[in-house]
C-alpha cells in the first residue's frame, strides 16, 4: 500500500561550475591555521536554496517513525530543523535522494563569487545575519543578539541567491575532517575516513567570525545540538 505522507518540496538554487580559491588570506582577521588557501574547480550542482526545515524534517520523520527532534520551543515550520547529528542529515538527504554538500560545494555556494571575509563583503551585520551580535568582526559595532534561531530567509539572499549560509545554524557538510591539501582540486571530497565531521556557517549563538566563508568546524558526527542543522544539494 503506498504512503499517503508526501516528500517535501525543495526550493533549488542553480550553483554555476567554476574555479575558485577556497580558505582564506593570511591577512584575513580571525583566520586560522586550517584555512589555508589552494584552487578547486567544481562541477554545476544545485543548492537547497534555504537550509531544512522543522517542517520539511517533520515529514520524514512521520515517513520513517523517527522521533521528531526537539525545537527548543523556538518554533517549527519555517525555522530551520536543530538537534539533528550528520547520520540524522545525512538519512533525511538519502530519502531526498539527495546528498549533504561537500565541504568545498559549500564554502564555493556560501562565497558567491566573492574573496571577503563574508559573501556581504568585508563586514557581516545582525542586519544580514543571526549571530551573535555582541562580538562583531573586526572593530565593527555591536549588533543585536537574538538568542535563538529565526525561520529560514529572514534575511537577504546572498548573490546567487541562497540564504542564511552566514548565521542562523551550522550546516553538516559530507565531508570527514582534515588538514586541506594545497594542491589544486577537481570536485573534492574529502578524506575516505577520519574522526570528525564538518560543519559550516556559524550560528545564532556564534562570534561573528566564526561566520566566515572560509571558517571550518568539526565535531563527532553523532553529535546533536540546538545550533547545527543543514542543508541539500542535487546533481539532478
Amino acid at each position: 500500500m503506498a504512503s499517503s505522507i508526501q516528500k517535501p518540496r525543495i526550493e533549488w538554487v542553480e550553483i554555476p561550475a567554476g574555479t575558485f580559491i577556497m580558505g582564506s588570506p593570511i591577512s584575513e582577521e580571525g583566520r586560522k591555521s586550517n584555512e589555508i588557501q589552494h584552487k578547486v574547480t567544481l562541477s554545476a550542482f544545485k543548492m537547497s536554496k534555504y537550509e531544512i526545515t522543522f517542517e520539511q524534517y517533520d515529514l520524514f520523520c512521520e515517513a520513517a517513525n523517527r522521533e521528531k527532534p526537539n525545537d527548543e520551543g523556538w518554533g517549527r515550520k519555517t525555522f530551520p530543523v536543530i538537534h539533528v547529528n550528520w547520520d540524522d542529515a545525512k538519512a533525511f538527504a538519502d530519502w531526498m535522494g539527495c546528498r549533504l554538500p561537500t565541504e568545498a560545494e559549500w564554502e564555493y555556494a556560501c562565497r558567491a563569487g566573492s574573496q571577503t571575509p563574508f559573501c556581504t563583503g568585508n563586514n557581516l551585520t545582525t542586519a544580514q545575519a543571526n549571530f551573535n551580535g555582541n562580538f562583531p568582526y573586526g572593530d565593527s559595532p555591536k549588533g543585536e543578539f537574538r538568542s535563538r534561531t529565526v525561520p529560514v530567509g529572514s534575511f537577504a539572499p546572498n548573490a546567487w541567491g541562497l540564504y542564511d549560509m552566514h548565521g542562523n545554524i551550522w550546516e553538516w557538510c559530507n565531508d570527514w575532517y582534515d588538514d586541506y591539501s594545497i594542491a589544486d582540486q577537481a570536485n573534492p571530497g574529502g578524506p575516505e575516513s577520519g574522526t570528525f565531521r564538518v560543519f559550516r556557517g556559524g550560528g545564532w549563538r556564534n562570534y561573528a567570525q566564526l561566520c566566515r566563508s572560509a571558517f571550518r568546524y568539526r565535531y563527532f558526527p553523532d553529535y546533536r545540538h540546538f545550533n547545527i542543522g543543514f542543508r541539500l544539494v542535487s546533481e539532478k
